[in-house]
Parts: structure tokens; C-alpha cells; sequence
């Protein structure tokens, strides 16, 4: 997909097909500084690939490096893909591509180009691997720094759609310990296939959250992704600054009491291991905080005020009472960043 000025697209062609191009001025940008990210989809590829569920991985692709630009203030302008395997399969390859495509939509950026290659030896028979690419862009004066976060603040939690990417060398381990029928129903709802519960894309934040920045109503977003919400939130903060989250007020989704319980997971390790049910974290003001709230919730989010910044060491700091999140009595994780 090329985006820019009809009189230009000419000129692409004639310059040739290595490479994607893109046109700032086109889309806006007056002072704009380009922000990159690329990452790659995991071991949640091996379930896809062993339960032929290769539909929503590309959403997961786009979303683990949509959502990472977001969090510093940048839209997302373009996505390039890169998909290897011992020996391409059309049939398969078409349905990656499709939901990359997909992700691109819903994160509002152009797909602009990508690479395939075939390597025998490197993967299995059936295998293949997804590595994305995305650029981003956001006017000088509104970069997302966290510099403002100040003791006060309230910490704004949006639901996650499910495991999203991260944790799933630990969830196929739970998968092969425990003997799970993953073309059952899953015991936590009858209605979904534990294997469809499991490869539930990762939701992409990026539309709901654009708004509010333009507003500049937000002061910190974090995505999270590995290392859950202890270890993700203080890549935020300031020095001084220290997030205080309460398991408590909101409900643990039935999908990961089923994870803990099925690995007898303390809730501290839940705390950094999965996303526990919230995938994006919005810091605000406190008089900003309602009407923030009924913005992302109009935009189709569900949002929960978790938790509060307060001064001191840089750092989050997860607590609950008893019965939350399986504990037997009143628990806390602290991690401390830097």
C-alpha cells in the first residue's frame, strides 16, 4: 500500500519495489519525530500452528508493536511483516497475511510491505516464524514521556481480551503437564474451545487512545506486555514516583483463575508473569480521570480506576486482600525499576 500524494506514485514505480514509501506531509505532520518498534508473535505461534489457528496471529503481531508505539504518544503510520518457514504454504500464508492486514486496520495503519522466506533447515516441516515492523509518528511538542506523573495520580486500568502474547511458554507447559483437551470446551465456559480461549488476538488500544492524547488528558501509558504489570508500569514513571495497584478492584477474568490455578500460581508471580486481565495502563490527573473514563468507555473499552501513583522509589507495587486472586490471606509484590 502506498499513502501519499497521487503525483508521486509514478515516481514509486519507476524508482522500483525494494522498499515501502510513505508521505509525513500527506498524512499531517507538521514537526513530527518517527518513532520505530518491532517485535514478533512468541511461542503463541506453536498453538497456532499445532491447532491450525493461524486467523488472529497477525492482529498479535501488529498489535505488540502498535501498542508499544501508542504508549509513547506516536500513531501508528506503517506496518512491514517478515514470515519465514522450511517450505511456504499458500494456504496458511494467506491467512497470516489476511489478519495482518486486519491488525493494520484496526490499528488505522498502512501495510506497506513485507518479506517471505523459505529456509529448509532453519524450521521444521510446518513451522514458521513472524517478526513486524512498525513506524509511528507524533508532533515534537506531544511526545508521551511520563514526565508529569506526579504522587496523586490515578492509575486507569483497560481490560485485556485475554492472554494476549506473553506467558505462553508457560501456558503450553500447563498445556502438556496437565493433559488439557484444548479442542474441549473450556472449563471456565462452555460456550469457547479452550484452544479459542487461548488465541484470542491481543487487543490493539490505539484507536481509543489517539483522542485522548490529541486532548493531552493522559500522562503516561504502559502496555503489558512480559514482566505483567509489576514490571511494566514503572517504565513510565518518573524518579520519585512509586504505582500502588489493588488486585481488588477489578474482576480476575475466568480464563486466568483458570492458568493459576491449573500452575498453583502465587498471585505475586501472576502479578509479572501474565497480563492478569488489563493490558493497557493510563496515568491522569485526578480531575481528569472521570471524564477520561467515559471517553475510553464510549470508545468501547471497559476501564478500571486499579490504583494510585504515590511518591517514592521508582517502582509498582501489587497488593490484594484474602480471596483475591486465589490468596489465602493478604498478599503484595513490589518491583523496583532501574
Amino acid at each position: 500500500m502506498w499513502l501519499g500524494r497521487e503525483d508521486d506514485r509514478h515516481e514509486r514505480r519507476a524508482m522500483g519495489g525494494f522498499g515501502g514509501f510513505f508521505d509525513l506531509k500527506a498524512a499531517g505532520f507538521i514537526d513530527p519525530l518517527l518513532v520505530a518498534a518491532n517485535d514478533g508473535v512468541g511461542t503463541k505461534l506453536k498453538l497456532a500452528i499445532e491447532h491450525d489457528r493461524h486467523d488472529g496471529v497477525g492482529i498479535d503481531l501488529v498489535a505488540m508493536c502498535a501498542n508499544d508505539l501508542i504508549v509513547q504518544g506516536a500513531e501508528p503510520l506503517f506496518f512491514l511483516d517478515y514470515y519465514a518457514s522450511a517450505k511456504l504454504m499458500p494456504e496458511v500464508a494467506e491467512r497470516v497475511i489476511a489478519s495482518i492486514a486486519q491488525g493494520c486496520l484496526l490499528a488505522g495503519c498502512a501495510l506497506i510491505g513485507g518479506e517471505t522466506a523459505e529456509m529448509p533447515g532453519m524450521y521444521a516441516e510446518g513451522d514458521y516464524d513472524l517478526a513486524g515492523f512498525c513506524v509511528g509518528a507524533v508532533e515534537r511538542d506531544r511526545v508521551l514521556t511520563g514526565a508529569d506523573i506526579a504522587a496523586g495520580d490515578v492509575v486507569l486500568g483497560l481490560t485485556s481480551s485475554g492472554v494476549h502474547s506473553n506467558g505462553f511458554s508457560l501456558v503450553r507447559r500447563l498445556a502438556a503437564d496437565r493433559g488439557w483437551r484444548l479442542d474441549r470446551p473450556a472449563l471456565f465456559d462452555q460456550h469457547i474451545l479452550l484452544i479459542d480461549a487461548l488465541m484470542a488476538p491481543t487487543r490493539i488500544y490505539v484507536q481509543s487512545l489517539l483522542p485522548l492524547l490529541a486532548l493531552r488528558r493522559i500522562k503516561g501509558l504502559a502496555h503489558i506486555t512480559g514482566g505483567g504489570l509489576l514490571e511494566n508500569i514503572p517504565r513510565v514513571l518518573p524518579e520519585g514516583t512509586h504505582a500502588v495497584v489493588d488486585a481488588s478492584l477489578w474482576e480476575q477474568p475466568r480464563l486466568m483463575a483458570f492458568l493459576q490455578a491449573q500452575g498453583a500460581i502465587e498471585p505475586e508471580e501472576m502479578a509479572r508473569t501474565f497480563n492478569c486481565g488489563i493490558g493497557m495502563i493510563a496515568i491522569v490527573a485526578p480531575d481528569q480521570a472521570e471524564e477520561t473514563i467515559a471517553a475510553l468507555t464510549a470508545a468501547g473499552e471497559t476501564v478500571f480506576t486499579i490504583g494510585r501513583i504515590d511518591a517514592g522509589a521508582r517502582g509498582c507495587t501489587v497488593h490484594g486482600p484474602a480471596d483475591v486472586w486465589g490468596a489465602r490471606q493478604s498478599w503484595s509484590a513490589t518491583h523496583h525499576h532501574g
